[in-house]
């Protein structure tokens, strides 16, 4: 009697067992079916063109903003973020998805009315989401467009995935995601990037497909061009190496642009402190392991960050935010080519009210 229930509890366990492996096995297969880079050089569609050329000698503006596909208010916690307080007490985030999707409209609208309030003549957003689980399935580039319908607009797709089963408690779900960039004036062309990325099996698929937009913008009266580079680089990346490829290949393209004649700002989420930031401000956390730094020596020739420091761009975000106590630092702005003036930079304090960034504008001419 016993043999035959051991017998029995045997054939369950591996009853259980096969079906564990058949069903990871089955999801494996699943995300590896459904994963994809999108093409190299693709041509991006322009909706909302103006006629209005850009000149010479003439001031205009440029912001960037990560509005964290609406997720991040003060409360939110990311799931993929850890970090150390300066008494050693090690903490990790919580979240997956936005806690509602009133709260994902709240942040948005916040981050839209912010904006508004810049009124810039160029705008580049990050981690904008159109149909994701996460963020309750807000269309935040269609909120944006309605909000700024003035303005020439074009869309890239830097993370679509398939469904994310992980944290097992409240799974990432699907996320269809990417960078958008405005302009009040005709953006003659714009062409989506791609950035390398890491294609480690499982780091592959949580990590974003990672890119950046390049819009040309003809000059009235001159044979140059005017050349908008909105870019979100690698987050989760050990070592930094991943980051470094992307920085070459950024690096040269800006170069081979500056060569022709052509004016060139690439701005966005750098994920590295572009404005010798990194222990700028008061926090009560020590600097985390994935804040790298671009130098001088890290850029070309002919080429320097328009940045300040008064006001930090990012927090972290394993803990809620507080004022003092989160680790904060500069990884937002803009890289601008010598034949640009800058006329003044400034990063907006919103308090990471409506996203884990804040805002930076830049004021130029081209010369």
């Amino acid at each position: 009697m016993v043999k035959k229930t051991f017998k029995i509890i045997a054939i369950v366990l591996a009853c259980l067992i096969g079906l564990i492996v058949l069903t990871v096995g089955g999801y494996v297969i699943y995300l590896s079916a459904t994963y994809y880079r999108i093409e190299d050089n693709l041509e991006l569609d322009i909706q909302n063109n103006n006629a209005t050329q850009i000149t010479l000698n003439t001031e205009y503006t440029i912001s960037t903003y990560n509005i964290g596909f609406g997720a991040y208010n003060q409360n939110f916690t990311f799931f993929m973020d850890t970090g150390t307080m300066n008494d050693g007490t090690t903490f990790t985030g919580k979240e997956s998805r936005a806690e509602s999707k009133d709260a994902v409209l709240e942040s948005t609208n916040g981050a839209i009315s912010t904006m508004q309030s810049l009124n810039a003549d160029f705008m580049f957003f990050q981690e904008v989401d159109t149909s994701s689980h996460r963020s309750y399935f807000v269309n935040q580039f269609e909120m944006l467009t309605q909000s700024f319908n003035s303005y020439a607009n074009t869309f890239a797709s830097n993370f679509h995935s398939g469904y994310l089963f992980y944290p097992l408690t409240k799974p990432h779900g699907t996320v269809n995601s990417g960078i958008c960039t405005f302009s009040k004036y005709k953006i003659d062309s714009s062409t989506r990037k791609s950035f390398p990325v890491d294609t480690s099996f499982i780091n592959k698929f949580f990590d974003l497909d990672r890119c950046f937009i390049i819009s040309r913008l003809k000059i009235e009266g001159s044979e140059k061009e005017l050349v908008l580079i909105n870019l979100h680089m690698s987050a989760y990346d050990e070592g930094g190496v991943i980051r470094a490829q992307q920085l070459e290949l950024l690096n040269e393209i800006i170069l081979e642009e500056y060569s022709r004649g052509n004016y060139v700002i690439a701005g966005g989420d750098w994920n590295h402190d572009i404005a010798d930031s990194i222990t700028e401000f008061p926090t009560k956390q020590k600097v985390p392991e994935w804040v790298n730094v671009i130098t001088k020596e890290d850029i070309p020739e002919h080429f320097n960050f328009a940045t300040t420091k008064l006001v930090p761009t990012c927090r972290s975000a394993e803990i809620p935010y507080e004022k003092g106590v989160n680790y904060t630092v500069v990884i937002d702005g803009f890289l601008v080519s010598d034949n640009i003036e800058v006329i003044s930079s400034e990063n907006i304090d919103t308090d990471f009210e409506f996203s884990d960034h804040n805002p930076a504008m830049i004021k130029f001419k081209l010369i």
